[in-house]
């Protein structure tokens, strides 16, 4: 990977993916409700494609590379690209929901967990912690640092409170294209690693295990889940480097951070 294989946009064109990720957002906004015990990922599946389209825009991963839904939804020890179906989720399940609206030709990328009911004090501590391990690799997303210096930032939050990251899968630039370069690690080396300049658009979503960080592909081709069958949690944010610091433009409009929600609460 060189500097000249990522694509820096101009500031203008960011207005494409603020819109983008904003709709990206609420939609995660509007699904909370729905998200509660006796409900089926598949059902959540549906309102979060009907959503997305009543605004204008289609799902990315709607037959990305064969992917058969408009949604990723991953409960409890499943890692990430969870297909929805029949599952029904149960209280003291946490879930992870990932959508990408294609807006106008922008990839929205954005992703959150939910608690389903009342779930145990370690799934809330590893839902915080993937939250605040993003944030913290946000906070490096800096002109002239480094991408090892947001995948640093990241581990060294999960690992003070002793889980693991999942190093299989990390963040990736995104913007008129799905994913596209910089990868974004969620582990590194402080200054190792590509430049961050001003443009880029890539997301940062770390995974954060209550256990080891071996992750297992099911037969199914999409789904990962921890080996250890061990709690998983993620968030994603979809950024871009201007020179006044990192501008996340998925944030919650109703400004919803991590779980309990209000409307869950």
């Amino acid at each position: 990977m060189t500097q000249q294989d990522v694509a820096c946009y101009s500031l203008d064109q960011f207005d494409g993916m603020r819109a983008a990720g904003r709709l990206a957002a609420a939609t995660l906004d509007y699904i909370t409700p729905f998200v509660k015990p006796g409900v089926t990922t598949g059902q959540l599946d549906k309102l979060l494609e009907e959503y997305m389209r009543d605004h204008g825009a289609v799902p990315g991963t709607l037959n990305y590379h064969g992917y058969p839904k408009a949604s990723c939804i991953s409960a409890n020890h499943i890692v990430c690209h969870g297909i929805p179906g029949d599952k029904i989720l149960y209280s003291g399940d946490i879930i992870n929901i990932d959508i990408t609206p294609i807006l106008d030709g922008w990839y929205g990328d954005t992703s959150r967990m939910y608690y389903v009911g009342t779930p145990s004090v370690k799934a809330k501590r590893v839902c915080e912690a993937a939250y605040f391990s993003m944030m913290a690799g946000i906070e490096k997303a800096l002109i002239g640092n480094t991408v090892g210096d947001i995948g640093r930032a990241i581990e060294t939050v999960a690992h003070n409170e002793r889980f693991s990251v999942v190093e299989d899968f990390c963040g990736h630039g995104v913007g008129k294209s799905f994913h596209m370069l910089p990868n974004i690690l969620n582990y590194g080396k402080p200054g190792e690693g590509m430049m961050l300049k001003e443009g880029m658009i890539f997301t940062v979503e770390p995974m954060v295990n209550t256990g080891g960080p071996e992750v297992q592909i099911l037969s199914d081709g999409w789904t990962a889940i921890t080996k250890d069958r061990s709690l998983s949690a993620q968030f994603e944010h979809t950024i871009g480097i201007t020179p006044n610091g990192p501008e996340i433009f998925t944030l919650s409009p109703k400004g919803y951070t991590f779980p309990p929600y209000p409307e869950d609460a």
